[in-house]
Order: structure tokens, then sequence, then C-alpha cells
């Protein structure tokens, strides 16, 4: 419940004054934003842990272009507490994301956040809100991921590169919904069980023969990849597919950004598409298809 000190209303929120360990977070006491045009206040319901939050609290903190202290979180399911001049209604079920969400301004870790109208997305859902907050972020990435960038079909192969982490989880499980072809790469033995309840067809190694092990099971190569490792692995990845398959990169797990020295014309295989897919601006189109496919499908977030 919100405290009131003098004319202030004051919140509870996780704030980041430095980077620090997670046993050093804290919460705080800090006042409920003020509404202003243009930007939607949001009573947070649930809220998802991302792995650019634990990058932010671990050392991104301390970057020129992060401005301490910030209430962490880039996402949130929640309801419409002041839609200010927006066409927002109070009340209204939502989700937040992106654009900006703790590093640019305060995010999600608190019982209120304001957010611009931009990045706040009404949700027809009967999922509970620990359920829906496994969604914005996560399941928007790996949607927009599969079935705007890759283009999936049902007679697809897909190699979910990076299958253990967050997106993948939910790639996987998407594709699986629509009858896809699924390999996953770990890094962890003990991973692959659970990739295969996940609905991974087979798993792959990543022991530096990942590509000899796919090319006994897919000789001919295999349609598209989830590249959520990122450029570290994106050459072998590449040379992974068929003629005219496509490769998608989303993430940087192997902690590497950019290619040295990248080549187009000798390193994109012939006949080969390279894209990629940025969740910082979603549309509240794309969140309608991904809240329509779960229910569609019957799917729970894991």
């Amino acid at each position: 419940m919100l405290e009131r000190i003098g004319k202030l209303y004051i919140l509870k929120a996780v704030v980041l004054y430095k980077t620090c360990s997670p046993e050093e977070l804290t919460i705080s006491e800090v006042p409920v934003p003020e509404s202003k045009p243009g930007w939607v206040l949001i009573k947070v319901k649930a809220f998802g842990v991302n792995r650019s939050e634990l990058i932010m609290r671990e050392y991104e903190g301390n970057a020129p272009y992060i401005r301490l202290p910030r209430i962490l979180g880039i996402e949130c399911a929640g309801l419409v507490a002041d839609e200010s001049d927006t066409n927002f209604r109070k009340g209204q079920k939502v989700v937040a994301l992106m654009g900006g969400m703790g590093r640019s301004f305060d995010g999600s870790y608190a019982e209120y956040t304001l957010v611009p109208a931009k990045n706040v997305f009404t949700v027809e859902t009967d999922l509970k809100w620990e359920e829906l907050a496994a969604i914005p972020e996560t399941y928007f990435t790996a949607y927009g991921s599969l079935f705007q960038s890759l283009q999936l079909i049902p007679s697809d192969i897909l190699l979910v590169r990076g299958g253990t982490s967050a997106a993948g989880l939910a790639a996987i499980q998407l594709a699986k919904s629509i009858g896809v072809t699924i390999l996953a790469s770990t890094r962890k033995i003990s991973k692959v069980e659970m990739l295969l309840e996940q609905g991974a067809d087979n798993v792959l190694i990543e022991d530096g023969t990942l590509s000899q092990q796919l090319r006994k099971l897919h000789p001919q190569g295999i349609s598209k990849v989830l590249e959520l490792i990122g450029p570290s692995t994106l050459n072998e990845s590449m040379g992974l597919l068929k003629m005219h398959g496509i490769v998608c990169v989303t993430g940087m797990l192997g902690k590497k950004a950019t290619i040295e020295n990248f080549y187009p014309i000798k390193d994109i295989p012939s006949g080969v598409y390279l894209t990629g897919f940025l969740s910082n601006s979603p549309s509240q189109h794309l969140i309608d298809e991904l809240f329509r496919h779960i229910r569609e499908f019957n799917l729970q977030p894991t």
C-alpha cells in the first residue's frame, strides 16, 4: 500500500545506486512518478527479470550513457493508473516494455512506473499476473524473431542456438506449436533433457563439433537458425543453412556484439539470408499477434 508523506505518495522500488552484487540490492522508498503528457502511469502487478537488468546491475550501470540512481526493470504487466492525455483508459490491463525502461528512465521494479505511451500495449488474456509477466520482453522477442524475421512455417527445420536462454525456451515452445522440427543447442549435457521436454526434437552440444552433429542429422543443411549466441557463432550458423535459408541474429549470449573484418560478400554464403530482430520497437499489432498465438495454441508461459 502506498504511504503518503506530506503531499507526496511514496512507493517501494528496487533502485540501483551503484553496480553491485545481487545481495546488495535493497528496496527503497521513492516518490510516485508524476503524470505527464504522452506517458502512462501503470500500477505494476508483476514483472520479469531479464539478462539486461543483470548486466545493468553488474557493470553497465558504470557506462557514461547511464545515469544512476535508476529503478531497474525493462518490462511489466499491470493496470493503467493514470492515462494522462493518451488513448488508454484507467484500469485497462496492459504490458509495457523497452523504449528505455530501466535505463534511460525509471523502470518496473516498483509499485508504479511511468512509461511512454508508445511502449504500452493493451492485452486480452486470462493469464495470471505472474504468467503474464513472463511474456512481454521474452516472448515478444522470440515471436518477432521467428515469425517476422525468420518467416517460420511448419515445414521448416529450425536451430535455436542458445536454447536454454529465456528467449530460446520461448522460441522452442512457439515454434513447436506450429509443428516445426526443432534443434536446440546448449553447452551443458545436463540441460539436454530440459530442452527435449520443452519441445526440441534433437539437442546439439556446443563443444566445437556442432556443425558435424547437425550434418549427421541433416546432411543437406537446415532452413532456419535463430542465433541467440550472436556474432561469436554467426559465421558457423550461416554455414549450416541450405539454399535460401535464413539466420536471424537476436541475442549475444557469447558476449560479443560485433564481428571484426566482416566481409559480407565472402562471409554470407550465396543464397543464404541474414537478418536480425531488435525488440526495442514493439507495436500493438505484433503484441496482438503474439497473444492471439498464445490463446490459439493454449500455450503456458515458462
